[in-house]
């Protein structure tokens, strides 16, 4: 809550917190009827808007979940342990999670997400290889150095000069077809490795409707997260 020089009062969202604005001369009754419609108003705010639900809150992972990735569902087991580090384990497409007790619960659901990106992203790596190399060999016929899943939060994929694919564990959220664009986008820089118009031929080339794709991301990419 701020007080502040101002005529009016003011909701927002910030990046950690709910603000609320008021002017230095509001009554003590006048700020609680205000923080009570503060509280209506950001409830409307998170039902209407899930990218800012899920930019905010981020998700959480309880004992029993279920997480589904490209077609496959993942049984999620959480147990609490006297150790001192996180530890998961992948045993018949079923997620087994120990955590330490001794970490606070924000830190455990951190850990949750990075032992889940880290455990499906084996276990999706050899059918993201195996889609790579069909484009490949189908349209490109590029040697490749290697190719990852990453937990990379900054894009989607990325093609190194050293002929390296590189793809976000968000991507596996993603359906077929956008993950099949984001590998012949990568695919496409190991003959350009840039963004010129070249570039985009080649990638027009191989899948015409991918300017689809890319408006997929843009406006459903905050829903792929772990």
């Amino acid at each position: 809550m701020y007080l502040e020089q101002r005529k009016n009062t003011r909701f927002s969202i910030g990046k950690n917190a709910v603000i609320i604005r008021m002017p230095f001369h509001t009554s003590k009754a006048h700020r609680q009827q205000f923080v009570q419609q503060l509280e209506t108003w950001t409830i409307k705010q998170f039902d209407e808007r899930a990218k800012l639900r899920a930019n905010f809150f981020g998700k959480i992972y309880k004992n029993g979940d279920t997480i589904k990735i490209m077609g496959k569902e993942y049984p999620i087991h959480i147990q609490l342990a006297d150790r001192k580090t996180h530890f998961a384990r992948i045993k018949n497409n079923e997620i087994y999670i120990t955590l330490s007790q001794h970490d606070q619960s924000p830190f455990q659901q951190k850990a949750i997400k990075t032992l889940l990106s880290r455990t499906i992203a084996g276990d999706c790596l050899p059918n993201i290889e195996r889609l790579v190399d069909q484009w490949n060999d189908q349209y490109f016929q590029e040697d490749i150095q290697a190719i990852r899943l990453k937990q990379n939060q900054s894009n989607w994929g990325s093609c190194s000069s050293n002929r390296n694919l590189n793809f976000s564990t968000r991507l596996l959220f993603a359906p077929s077809d956008v993950i099949d664009y984001v590998i012949v986008h990568e695919l496409a820089h190991l003959k350009e490795l840039n963004h010129s118009a070249k570039f985009w031929k080649i990638v027009a080339d191989v899948m015409p409707d991918y300017k689809e794709k890319e408006e997929w991301l843009k406006e459903n990419g905050h829903l792929c997260s772990f």
